[in-house]
């Protein structure tokens, strides 16, 4: 899967893949029982550069392409996806600035993200507001050299230690249509501004997912990305393509957990005199298994290379997001098939895949919407020819 990286590239990711099999994997499963945040390993992963793979030079060391920040993602995930997902918005936070932040913006925090002295976030969903971001709430009004900002977040990954939030809000909510309206504007921990709770989840332990609250949170004008209003929605927009690769990475790598430990133990397991393995039921479940986490990374790395074409991606990040999520839900049940009474004990990893999974197919934009994006493209489009496959 790493033959399109340069040889920095494939370093980069082995050096990830080793820190996986050395540090993480062994304690996972504790941490995640514990629901305890793992600070040693994000300050591990700062030391190696995690956090800046989106940044380029001058502000950072490297920026790798997006296949090679997938197939990384999809490491991580591998070891506790709750790594993946402390990277995962603050990479896409990155990614807005690089391409549309004002140079200002850009010396400003691209320097101090790239080495994860700062860490980012972004801020989308609102209580009862679903996967409609036209319909947000929050607002920021103009007053003077600043906005007053007014309104509440939920499911907010890292908001309590991320210093920066990329925050969507309306600047205008008169403008017709909505979306001219909207804004994203970089908002630091201000005085109104609260993480008011930590959400209780079935996995995705050990990072917190928050609701956030702003009351009269003032920010400088300055903080619009780009320096502009009104760009916003189509600014996150296009950030949600390399968050949906992103996504979709995570749900390979816990597919590929899952897979990986499936293989292991029938291998190990005998019964009625041979390994369970040998037996068509239990093998033909991991030839399936195989099979479609295979097609599922093929969907990613396609989707990920289109992105560093500068094409529009949002049909072929929508389809990898899709099938790679959904790919992974059946993947874990059947690992946990494969482990029979085991797979249901929290001795053994693959409960904490199953719990996981489900983040996948609801985060990033449900499933359900991907696949509206992915017909109205392909109607747009004239069809499956436009794939390039």
């Amino acid at each position: 899967m790493m033959g399109d990286l340069d040889p920095v590239e494939r370093e980069i990711v082995a050096t990830v893949r080793a820190f996986v099999d050395k540090d993480v994997r062994p304690v996972a499963r504790d941490l995640e029982h514990a629901d305890t945040y793992p600070e040693e390993l994000i300050e591990q992963m700062k030391r190696m550069g995690v956090f800046g793979l989106a940044v380029p030079e001058p502000y950072g060391q490297v920026r790798v392409s997006t296949p090679c920040y997938a197939l990384v993602t999809e490491e991580l995930a591998r070891g506790w996806m709750s790594l993946a997902g402390a990277m995962g918005g603050h990479t896409v936070v990155c990614d807005l600035l690089r391409r549309f932040g004002t140079d200002e913006q850009k010396e400003d925090y691209l320097p101090r993200l790239a080495t994860g002295e700062l860490r980012a976030t972004m801020a989308l969903t609102e209580p009862g507001g679903g996967s409609d971001l036209q319909a947000i709430r929050t607002t920021a009004r103009r007053d003077g050299d600043e906005y007053v900002v007014n309104g509440s977040k939920t499911w907010i990954t890292n908001a309590r230690r991320a210093g920066l939030v990329a925050l969507l809000c309306k600047t205008d909510p008169r403008a017709e249509p909505a979306h001219r309206g909207v804004s994203v504007l970089l908002v630091e921990k201000v005085p109104g501004f609260t993480v008011s709770r930590d959400l209780p989840k079935l996995g995705y332990k050990g990072v917190e997912s928050c609701e956030l609250s702003f009351d009269d949170a003032r920010v400088p004008v300055g903080a619009v990305l780009g320096g502009v209003e009104g760009k916003g929605f189509a600014q996150m927009m296009a950030g949600l393509e390399i968050g949906r690769v992103q996504v979709a990475a995570r749900a390979t790598g816990v597919g590929r957990a899952a897979f990986d430990d499936a293989l292991r133990y029938a291998q190990e397991r005998e019964s009625f005199g041979k390994p369970i393995w040998q037996h068509q039921s239990v093998g033909n479940l991991l030839a399936d298994m195989a099979t479609r986490l295979t097609a599922a990374r093929r969907l990613v790395l396609h989707a990920a290379a289109l992105i560093d074409r500068g094409v529009r991606a949002d049909l072929e990040a929508g389809m990898a997001k899709l099938f790679a999520s959904e790919t992974t839900m059946q993947i874990t049940i059947d690992a946990i098939r494969v482990h029979g009474g085991y797979g249901y004990s929290t001795e053994f990893d693959v409960e904490r895949y199953f719990r996981d999974a489900p983040l996948m197919i609801v985060g990033e934009g449900t499933n359900e919407i991907q696949r509206d994006v992915i017909v109205r493209r392909l109607v747009e489009r004239g069809g499956l020819d436009s794939l390039g496959l």
